[in-house]
């Protein structure tokens, strides 16, 4: 019999008391496996270690005591030691399973999988029950990248024991990983037919039709899931996800606050339904959402993004920056929330901020042709013309032959008169395009209305 935090089991109370006293007492090999293991589950190894010792000394050769010192020894990465016994002990008990099993755990430890897998296969022959050994062969193929294999192992695994739904998410892992929808649709229609009940199996089949975009399909799923327990919260999540899709708002909010009801409210769900509201133009109850979800979760950035783009909408600029910085505050790399934290400055027409962040989005990966051009009309506003010209010439290795970038070359060149780069990038950005070149006209006025400018536009005609 296993230990239970409840069960009040006497071998258990007698050996703290013994820790305790330092009275040494008896138990039996077994009484102390029960120990251990328990133990073990809730992670105190320094316990479980001294419960190892003590069972050794009164039963110096008990193997399943040995077992869990080498255990122990793996998790503490003291594979020599671990492999030393191991090898006495397989002198001993060639037959027992749990040597192999424990044999495999050093040889993956070591990044030696096919090893691994190949000492697990050994155990199967050995074992009267084999889901674990199954599962912990899936596990070596997923360190393999050998996805196929992992999910026919696991699939092997849930054939045993159909209620192993470690393995079960695990071969849709592999499934999905192949992009193998309509296989695990298949593979999960058949589990259910054997285990109809299971909200699991149920659950993710919803996820391969949603996947797909079978959205009917998989709100039946979910709803099958829901009739298996109803208490099921991530059913009512995905279901609302899928009714979002279907722009049916209102039954989406219904999922989402029914799953609130039945556990501690998520972020993610309070996130959902304030953007449910907000396309059902409720911006009242939007804003609430939005705002109980920073509340729930401080550190969710979507939320702070959410709140930032919803008083964009509105035009409240001051209040969106105040929110986009709460973003960035808590993840700096996001370059999507640096692109906002520049727009919305620059609507503030706060220039130089606006250009540190078009200039952080693009050095984050933001190489969008929007985002260099809106930078240098900032830098040419704020008198850095070498700057703007720097800028540009970056963009045009991502966007050769752009008059966009082109006319604007043009007329930072004509207004630090170097005349032959910018007759050079004028001409270019007429033969790209000609209609563009009004950009010279709103950006550079003074240029424009030049003799040379003049000249060479007349020249095109």
């Amino acid at each position: 019999m296993e230990f239970s935090p409840n069960n009040n089991e006497l071998p258990l109370l007698k050996f703290e008391s013994m820790l305790k006293t330092n009275h040494v007492l008896f138990f039996d090999s077994e009484e102390f496996e029960n120990i251990i293991h328990y133990y073990l589950d809730l992670g105190k190894i320094a316990l479980a270690k001294k419960a190892i010792k003590l069972g050794l000394d009164q039963h110096p050769t008990c193997t399943n005591l040995k077992l869990f010192k080498i255990e122990v020894f793996v998790f503490e990465n003291k594979l020599e030691q671990a492999d030393s016994m191991l090898n006495d002990l397989y002198t001993l008990e060639p037959q027992n399973e749990e040597i192999y099993i424990q044999k495999a755990n050093i040889l993956s430890k070591r990044d030696q999988h096919e090893q691994a897998i190949d000492v697990l296969k050994k155990a199967i022959l050995l074992s009267e029950e084999t889901a674990d050994l199954y599962s912990l062969i899936g596990m070596e193929y997923l360190f393999l990248d050998r996805f196929e294999e992992a999910k026919n192992s696991f699939i092997k695994c849930l054939e045993e024991d159909l209620e192993d739904y470690s393995a079960l998410y695990n071969m849709i892992y592999c499934f999905e990983f192949m992009e193998q929808h309509e296989e695990a649709i298949t593979y999960l229609n058949l589990y259910l037919d054997q285990n109809p009940y299971s909200e699991v199996g149920w659950h993710q089949l919803g996820k391969q039709y949603f996947a797909l975009k079978r959205y009917k399909k998989a709100i039946a799923a979910y709803d099958f899931a829901i009739i298996s327990d109803d208490s099921f919260v991530g059913a009512y999540i995905e279901k609302g996800k899928v009714l979002e899709k279907l722009k049916r708002f209102e039954d989406a909010i219904e999922s989402y606050t029914t799953s609130l009801t039945l556990d501690d409210p998520t972020s993610f769900a309070l996130l959902r339904i304030g953007h449910c509201y907000e396309k059902l133009n409720k911006n009242d109850l939007s804003i609430k959402y939005f705002k109980r979800t920073v509340h729930e979760d401080p550190l969710l950035d979507k939320g702070w993004v959410a709140i930032t783009r919803f008083y964009s909408k509105q035009k409240n600029y001051q209040k969106a920056l105040y929110y986009v910085n709460k973003a960035i505050n808590i993840d700096g790399d996001n370059v999507k929330y640096w692109k906002l934290f520049a727009q919305i400055n620059h609507r503030l027409n706060y220039l130089e901020e606006a250009e540190h962040g078009y200039k952080k989005a693009i050095e984050l990966g933001n190489y969008e042709l929007n985002t260099w051009l809106s930078r240098c009309d900032i830098l040419i506003q704020i008198g850095e013309p070498e700057a703007a010209i720097y800028n540009l010439l970056q963009a045009a290795e991502f966007y050769p032959e752009n008059a966009e970038i082109e006319y604007r070359l043009a007329g930072l060149y004509f207004k630090g008169n170097e005349l032959e780069k910018a007759s050079f990038h004028l001409k270019n950005g007429l033969h790209y395009n000609p209609e563009y070149v009004f950009i010279i006209e709103e950006l550079f006025p003074e240029t424009y209305k030049s003799k040379l400018v003049k000249k060479a536009l007349k020249a095109k005609d």
